[in-house]
């Protein structure tokens, strides 16, 4: 490599806290060539995003300091200049962009004028010629109407369109290096490509120096020329993408490879046929040409326009009992809203739910009632699905009084026994939210949906916010659980290679339609539909030969007949 943009040497991070210190990033030394995509890897809590904000002195607390080692930017000492130096070298030399662009754009600014006000303030440009140069920047990354869309609000636009106003801004500010922190976590496989592909395209038009934070080590694969891999405020192994993954050296980068959800070859798992295809059986959930339409736009009074959006459009699935069913589609397809519908808890505007041979749409309070003792739901935000005031036990207990089904004085064993089947110590009980990890805190959702010893649970995304080696461990405590208890499990998700490992039959969702279904190994191994053939062809393959999938090779996906109809 080339004389390095970036050199950082023997950081160290500490925090002070009750009179004693405790070392958060130990003794970092690494370099980021001239136009390179560094990939740092590793586990929440790594120190990841910790050792990024200290290359530009942006640490979250007071009580964090860099005790020693050195941060050089082109030859100049980072660690030594003054505070409003430093605010110079923000955005005008490094740029950020982050997660959640929903919690980092201003949602009662315009896009554009956000993008503009960088450059205004970094290139001392005027109004009229920032707006302009703003719009040139929303063309850069993907906007389709960017003098349009420039006065939109982010509230406006879709998850991906508000990560590529992110990347706007940072861009604005015209930076050498660009910090990404987990940029396509949150998002779908196709739109997580079009990111990606974003990123790079960027960096091949300016010479952009990227360090790009991230826990799929399927992305780095795809999209960086070297990694690095952190964990516990530590480097532990460094060097070309294609050594790393070919010959790991540290035990923890091979347990992060051998944790990677690829694909399995066609004829490497062939499920067995089992009683759930008896004819014999009846299903335990039937759904039956089901709609469910919302009314959006208009005003307060009548006669004013508003249009009806279907976001579940005619879907019938027969589910049988113990059987494990994978629901995929990016954001939008209908998936939630599929889920939301079968337990009542979105209206449904035609067709029939259909539970342990109860039609819910004809006997509604007694078959929702029944529906909610024998069935869980799963979230995809741990914390944010647990009461952050209770500790896990009265959790649980709240949720065995509620249903009746323990007595009380059983209910300390039953919980007990509800935490030995999720993988947690039996001291958990007495723990709060806060103090667990998100996997913990997702084995807790999981003990709560068991609690009410459920025939069908319902997973929605409950693996998204997790990093890869927990998503494993949470792929296999269901898998041990369907086992063991026989439970039905529908399992929604973007990530098409978790159902592939998981689920014995799949249904895609596209625009609030079934498009295809199967068995798994059918599906992934000779997609029949387009769309379906899309997916599998975005999701990120820790093959670092493979290429980038690109959405302009895609073939277009064929409209639906209800979508030919409803044009």
């Amino acid at each position: 490599m080339s004389e390095p943009v970036l050199s950082v040497r023997d950081l160290v991070v500490k925090a002070s806290l009750d009179g004693s210190t405790r070392t958060l990033i130990d003794s970092v030394s690494l370099d980021l060539g001239k136009a390179e995509i560094l990939g740092l890897v590793g586990e929440s809590g790594s120190g990841k995003s910790l050792l990024c904000r200290s290359l530009v002195r942006l640490l979250p607390s007071s009580l964090l300091s860099i005790e020693s080692g050195s941060i050089r930017l082109e030859g100049r000492e980072l660690t030594e200049i003054s505070d409003a130096e430093m605010l110079e070298v923000r955005g005008g030399e490094i740029g950020m962009i982050f997660q959640n662009p929903t919690s980092h754009l201003d949602p009662v600014m315009r896009i554009g004028d956000q993008i503009a006000e960088g450059i205004r303030y970094h290139q001392g440009l005027k109004a009229r010629e920032a707006r302009a140069a703003a719009t040139e920047i929303l063309a850069q990354v993907g906007f389709p109407d960017p003098i349009r869309q420039y006065d939109g609000y982010p509230h406006e636009f879709s998850g991906g369109m508000r990560q590529r106003a992110m990347i706007g801004v940072a861009l604005s500010c015209n930076p050498k290096i660009l910090i990404a922190d987990e940029p396509t976590t949150a998002l779908d496989v196709t739109i997580q490509a079009q990111i990606l592909r974003l990123l790079i395209d960027i960096r091949d038009k300016r010479g952009l120096s990227i360090i790009l934070i991230t826990h799929d080590l399927g992305i780095v694969a795809q999209t960086c020329d070297r990694i690095a891999v952190m964990r516990s405020g530590r480097l532990l192994e460094q060097g070309a993408k294609k050594t790393v993954l070919s010959r790991p050296e540290n035990p923890y980068t091979i347990e992060l490879i051998n944790s990677h959800p690829s694909l399995p070859d066609d004829v490497a798992i062939t499920q067995p046929e089992s009683a759930k295809s008896d004819r014999s059986v009846k299903p335990l959930l039937e759904i039956d040409d089901l709609h469910v339409r919302f009314k959006v736009g208009g005003g307060l009074f009548k006669g004013s326009d508003a249009k009806t959006v279907s976001a579940v459009s005619g879907v019938s699935l027969k589910v049988m009992p113990g059987e494990t069913i994978g629901i995929v589609g990016e954001s939008g397809s209908g998936k939630s809203t599929l889920a939301r519908a079968v337990l009542g808890l979105t209206p449904i505007s035609s067709g029939h739910v259909t539970f342990d041979g109860v039609d819910l749409t004809q006997q509604k309070n007694s078959g929702l009632a029944r529906l909610r003792r024998e069935t869980a739901m799963v979230f995809q935000d741990p914390f944010n699905a647990l009461n952050p005031r209770l500790t896990i036990g009265q959790t649980l207990a709240e949720v065995l009084k509620v249903h009746g089904k323990v007595a009380g004085t059983d209910i300390p064993a039953r919980i007990g026994e509800l935490l030995d089947l999720v993988g947690l110590e039996r001291e958990f009980a007495d723990r709060k939210p806060r103090s667990m990890s998100g996997g913990q805190c997702q084995r807790a959702g999981i003990a709560r949906a068991l609690a009410v010893d459920p025939k069908l649970i319902i997973a929605d995304e409950c693996v998204a916010a997790l990093d890869v080696t927990i998503q494993a461990q949470i792929v296999d405590l269901f898998r041990e659980l369907t086992r063991r208890m026989n439970l039905t499990l529908l399992f929604i998700a973007h990530d098409l290679a978790i159902v592939r490992n998981l689920c014995e039959r799949t249904v895609v969702m596209y625009r609030g339609e079934i498009v295809e279904e199967g068995r798994s190994q059918e599906i992934f191994s000779r997609p029949k539909h387009p769309y379906t053939a899309a997916l599998i062809a975005a999701i990120p393959d820790i093959d670092p030969d493979r290429p980038l999938y690109d959405i302009r090779d895609a073939a277009p996906a064929e409209p639906t007949q209800s979508a030919k109809r409803m044009r």
